[in-house]
């Protein structure tokens, strides 16, 4: 496994642990405090893991040359009913995970920003942060996409209410769904997330292009 590859699971491991843990703690900050008592509010990577979706299909995509990189960890577990806000809190805990994306992104923007500014964009330091932004302003993005699973589909069924049952069926074969999308819209797709990382790098970094 070379270099690049290594880092490439590295940093996604990082950022989809950070992407959970968001969720749980957003559920336990709304009155659910079901994610600390699965022992889930804390960053060991270990207690986050999933064997196919933090190794074997990051790695597999990688090393096909894939065009996009997409992993997940174990879903932190929440019980929606003990949310304070019934309305909008499921929507604030789905939203949690691509926001903490977008944190990392800016922080690791903004310091590759200072790098730049001082010359000091030649090493391992500015391309480790540059693959934070790629990263995690990619699992944003992909998180959004207002198909269940993702987090972008409890957005979607606050602005369109849908009952338990039907909420329980799309995300029970959403997964199918989004396989679909993914294979006959990745070019769709690519170009989003291409949109949106180039508009990251020229307002963030400072930079124009993509990485």
């Amino acid at each position: 496994m070379n270099f690049d590859v290594t880092l490439q699971i590295i940093v996604l491991i990082m950022s989809v642990v950070v992407h959970e843990v968001s969720h749980g703690y957003m559920a336990y900050w709304l009155g659910d405090p079901t994610a600390k008592y699965a022992g889930r509010l804390n960053f060991n990577p270990a207690n986050h893991l999933d064997l196919w979706g933090s190794f074997i299909v990051p790695f597999l995509l990688i090393i096909s040359g894939s065009s996009f990189l997409f992993g997940w960890a174990k879903p932190v577990p929440y019980n929606p009913y003990n949310l304070r806000n019934q309305k909008y809190g499921p929507a604030l805990v789905g939203l949690a995970g691509p926001l903490s994306n977008l944190a990392l992104a800016l922080i690791a923007g903004v310091s590759l920003r200072a790098l730049l500014v001082f010359g000091m964009a030649d090493g391992f330091l500015a391309q480790f942060l540059s693959m934070v932004i790629f990263v995690n302003i990619l699992l944003m993005v992909f998180n959004l996409l207002p198909i269940p699973p993702l987090d972008g589909s409890k957005l979607l069924f606050t602005l369109i209410p849908v009952s338990d049952y039907t909420k329980m069926m799309l995300e029970q074969y959403g997964f199918i769904f989004l396989l679909v999308f993914l294979y006959l819209f990745q070019g769709v797709f690519s170009a989003l997330f291409g949109v949106v990382l180039s508009v990251f790098m020229n307002y963030v970094v400072g930079v124009g292009g993509v990485i």
